[in-house]
């Protein structure tokens, strides 16, 4: 049975000498992974569509095993994310993310829509480190390891102003509670309508959202924090962010 989809590529591994099996995901379908046979080859017609982060429209066979690849076209196959060297490591890091939080035929239409726009956003310039923690704070529902922003995860207050974000306790501790996570990250009152903002925003409203490099990183750890404790996934594109951080490429000391 032929099928034709729109999908963007999460990510594409060598199978054989000429072959290529690429992992897309799709909006109906979800994640799933098809065969394309001779894109390795340097003239295939599948070279240029089964490229990461490519968003296009994909026609392919599903029989028995593995299904194979027809025909691709290229929608939008964002230069920028290929060429320009931060923007493709957090490309390259909300693209694994999704792939490591999703299972196979499993559709989930929002995702579709929040990862094509996160890419769309970073090719045009807009901030990637903050796009890339939004994508981790959307997920964590996804995960089951949503935190508690609305209240006091220990005391349930909704009156009391949070001063620290306790991974133990999975959200804000307010002033009563924070003796009881002596590891709890402590917390200005703006950090924290950030964070509650980064996790509840529309993706389109980011261009709004200016954020400086201390504050960056202070993001950067708690969510990191969290994401071990809770979900436990270990991304390759994560530890190439942290090398290019250390060797300045992401000109981490400038704030926008």
């Amino acid at each position: 049975m032929l099928k034709k989809q729109d999908a963007i590529v999460l990510k594409s591994i060598d199978y054989g000498e000429t072959n290529k099996v690429v992992t897309l995901f799709t909006k109906e379908d979800g994640k799933l992974a098809v065969l394309a046979k001779g894109a390795k080859k340097p003239n295939s017609r599948f070279a240029a569509v089964t490229q990461p982060f490519v968003y296009g429209s994909y026609l392919y066979f599903q029989g028995n095993g593995l299904p194979s690849l027809s025909q691709g076209e290229a929608v939008d196959s964002f230069k920028e994310l290929q060429f320009d060297i931060v923007k493709s490591a957090y490309a390259a890091y909300i693209t694994e993310l999704v792939d490591k939080l999703t299972e196979e035929r499993k559709p989930t239409f929002f995702l579709f829509d929040w990862l094509l726009l996160a890419l769309r956003q970073i090719n045009a310039g807009q901030d990637a480190e903050i796009i890339a923690r939004i994508l981790d704070m959307k997920m964590l529902p996804l995960a089951g390891a949503k935190p508690e922003l609305d209240c006091c995860a220990s005391c349930r207050s909704e009156t009391r102003d949070p001063v620290a974000f306790s991974v133990a306790f999975a959200g804000f501790l307010c002033r009563n509670c924070i003796h009881k996570d002596e590891r709890a990250f402590p917390i200005t009152l703006p950090f924290a309508k950030l964070f509650r903002v980064l996790y509840y925003v529309d993706l389109t409203k980011v261009g709004t959202i200016s954020v400086k490099a201390e504050t960056k990183r202070r993001l950067e750890l708690i969510i990191r924090t969290y994401y071990d404790e809770y979900v436990g996934v270990q991304l390759k594109a994560r530890r190439f962010i942290s090398q290019l951080d250390k060797i300045g490429g992401l000109n981490s000391d400038v704030d926008k």
